[in-house]
């Protein structure tokens, strides 16, 4: 099954017309004609069929047969992770975690933050591009980049975690996790966290965690971390 992405589109939408170079990508690469069908999704859970009506390579029309909500997890897993210097390997991070499981992506700006400025036009594409690929229907939220002392003061989905390599009393992640519930995750930048931060961070009712005995890069620790829920919920 192929999967397409319109954000547009609801369980009430009967008709989809698809833009120009969607419609190219289905007529001339997927060689589709009138009466295949399609699969959409608008990234909030529902997977519709529809039915193409016109094949035309500017403007290919589909009439919708069919909408059902695909069933959610029961937790909801929030990312807290520093932008990293090279942005290749942050949309590594967002494509591959898309792919395990993850709902919520905040870029957080860290003391020892070495980029400051992210456009998340780009980060947006690796995410819908991942979806498809993983044939989900829920695309992850990657909210707006915050400064740490700001996300200190929000407040945050069930279990609280803070990842860092500072030598202190931390306990390990995947023995930590308490399968079906929410869990957010912060993941320092190439520098760590600050000493600051993570004093901070446990003032905020954060539990320090090891992701293992080795020192891993900022996006390998996501990584990481999102697959550990993954894994525990699995079981």
């Amino acid at each position: 099954m192929q999967l397409f992405y319109n954000p547009d589109i609801s369980e009430n939408t009967s008709q989809i017309i698809f833009t120009k170079e969607e419609s190219r990508h289905i007529v001339k690469v997927l060689r589709k004609t009138k009466g295949d069908l399609l699969h959409i999704t608008n990234g909030f859970g529902w997977l519709f069929t529809a039915e193409i009506s016109v094949a035309d390579i500017k403007n290919c029309v589909a009439i919708v047969t069919d909408s059902q909500k695909q069933p959610q997890r029961e937790y909801q897993v929030h990312l807290a992770v520093a932008p990293t210097k090279m942005n290749d390997r942050y949309e590594w991070f967002l494509e591959k975690a898309t792919e395990i499981g993850i709902d919520i992506i905040t870029p957080i700006i860290c003391d020892n933050s070495e980029r400051r400025v992210i456009k998340t036009e780009r980060f947006e594409k690796i995410l819908q591009a991942a979806m498809k690929q993983s044939l989900s229907c829920y695309k992850p939220t990657l909210q707006e980049a915050i400064v740490f002392k700001d996300f200190m003061e929000q407040p945050v989905l069930g279990q609280k975690f803070i990842a860092h390599c500072e030598e202190t009393n931390k306990k390990s992640l995947k023995k930590e996790i308490k399968p079906n519930q929410d869990i957010t995750i912060l993941i320092g930048p190439e520098g760590d966290f600050s000493v600051k931060e993570i004093e901070q961070a446990i003032q905020s009712q954060f539990i320090p965690v090891t992701l293992g005995n080795t020192r891993l890069r900022t996006e390998t620790a996501a990584i990481v971390a999102c697959h550990s829920v993954a894994f525990v919920n699995e079981l």
